[in-house]
């Protein structure tokens, strides 16, 4: 049987490593980018959100018009619509016209990691085995890029400034661009699959963006502002229509049915909770390092190298474990893991006189809860629901993940704001906490709700 090139996996890594990599390689930047553009926090919270919601809010629909006119079509548009992108933030004139361009970035991701995985799934139909290797490598790819986003990050900053964070992206994006014309073999739309729910796409994006807009601006406006307070009103009414669209509709963006299984739910919570903790902690560092430490982006980004070794380890005994034990071990362990280092971190780690070597063990740690959890998280998703459901089932978690990494950064962002260097100072602490309160009832979750034998369709999210 003729098996599919490498160069398929290639040009599909190449989409999870950009898509990844600008989730995290902005934030050693925010700093200089602040300076330059008279942006204050709620602007630079803004250069991290609205990536992440452009992301979040059109991922579910992006996987529909994969389906309906072909995932290598998708796949291109997603690549070009991340060049021009790229081309707009590394020349924005202000912080407004980076922020959009930065939410069209988001959106090209959108398009290219459901693609990404559709790709795989067609070129390895018949390798199963091979398939499983696959997506492994390419998650790998993915897990790797986004720890190494403050380092590449640090290193760009430091020889040609923070618009070089976004021309690297460029060059990136044009090699799988012409790597997926070359291997990728057209794919057919189905003219029988779902439409996009428009209704719900839209409410979907008021619902969230009026939601963390009323988080990052309360901390300059006061929660008592009429229009802190507007967009809280707006938010709650739209999520609530949002609800009410996603039942009656024939096609929903989001199946509701599906957190009927309560190790689905359990699943996607434990996802959310964990990038909330791990987005907002990189923003909340990346400023701590910088402006309360006054380290260089260079200097800050090697702080964050241990990130990229640890996951590459903890991702590859992910997969031994879960062999041995299920995926529910490996997220139990992960997520005591990734506590431990939160609050190493919070505890000897942020001090004014604090070394690298302080700071060490909870930077380790981390990252290497997560590359047990993950894995392990996506494993468990995919066997709770019907294989016809696997692919709505991914961009659901994946959609979920996005979200609670976008109110990370916008909760954690309001407590290092402050001016007074020992009230930011705290407010790190505080985030620090925080993470590791979040982590321990993400492994105590999973304990709950994760089990060895995954036959939980039907099931309520948690036992009583």
């Amino acid at each position: 049987m003729h098996r599919p090139s490498p160069a398929i996996l290639i040009a599909a890594s190449f989409a999870f490593i950009i898509v990844q990599l600008d989730v995290t390689i902005v934030n050693v930047a925010l700093p200089a980018i602040g300076r330059e553009l008279g942006a204050d926090v709620s602007a630079l919270q803004w250069v991290v959100d609205a990536y992440t919601l452009g992301f979040a809010v059109f991922l579910l629909s992006a996987g529909v018009l994969g389906d309906r006119f072909g995932a290598r079509r998708i796949f291109l548009g997603g690549f070009a619509l991340f060049t021009v992108a790229s081309l707009a933030c590394a020349v924005a004139p202000g912080a407004l016209a980076l922020n959009l361009a930065r939410a069209l970035q988001g959106v090209g991701a959108a398009l290219l990691v459901p693609s990404s995985l559709a790709i795989l799934n067609a070129a390895y139909a018949h390798e199963r085995a091979l398939l499983a290797k696959a997506v492994a490598w390419w998650t790998a790819a993915g897990g790797v890029s986004i720890a190494a986003g403050p380092v590449l990050g640090g290193l760009l900053m430091s020889f040609a400034g923070w618009r070089a964070i976004f021309w690297v992206n460029i060059p990136i994006c044009l090699a799988g661009f012409w790597l997926t014309l070359r291997v990728v073999p057209r794919q057919h739309g189905h003219a029988g699959a779902r439409g996009v729910d428009l209704p719900g796409q839209l409410l979907a994006i008021v619902a969230l963006t009026a939601f963390v807009g009323a988080v990052i601006e309360s901390h300059a406006r006061g929660i008592g502002s009429a229009l802190v307070q507007g967009a809280l009103l707006l938010a709650v009414g739209a999520g609530a229509l949002f609800l009410r669209v996603q039942r009656r509709s024939a096609a929903p963006m989001l199946p509701l049915a599906l957190f009927r299984a309560r190790t689905f739910g359990g699943a996607v919570l434990f996802g959310v909770l964990v990038n909330f903790a791990y987005y907002g902690i990189i923003f909340v560092l990346s400023f701590y390092l910088q402006q309360l430490r006054g380290l260089s982006a260079l200097q800050a980004g090697l702080y964050f190298l241990p990130l990229t070794g640890t996951f590459i380890f903890s991702n590859i005994a992910s997969g031994w474990l879960q062999a041995r034990t299920g995926p529910r071990t490996p997220m139990v362990a992960g997520g005591l893991l990734g506590a431990l280092g939160y609050a190493l971190l919070g505890w000897c780690g942020i001090a004014a006189d604090a070394s690298f070597l302080h700071m060490l063990p909870g930077l380790a740690l981390i990252p290497a809860g997560m590359g047990l959890a993950v894995p392990a998280m996506t494993t468990s998703i995919l066997a709770a629901v019907a294989p016809s459901q696997a692919g709505t089932a991914s961009a659901v978690l994946n959609t979920a993940r996005q979200v609670g990494g976008a109110l990370g950064v916008a909760i954690f962002g309001a407590l290092v704001a402050p001016a007074d260097s020992a009230a930011a100072m705290r407010g790190v602490q505080f985030a620090l906490a925080v993470s590791a309160t979040l982590l321990l009832l993400g492994a105590l979750l999973a304990w709950r709700c994760i089990h060895r034998p995954l036959s939980t369709q039907g099931e309520s999210l948690c036992r009583t």
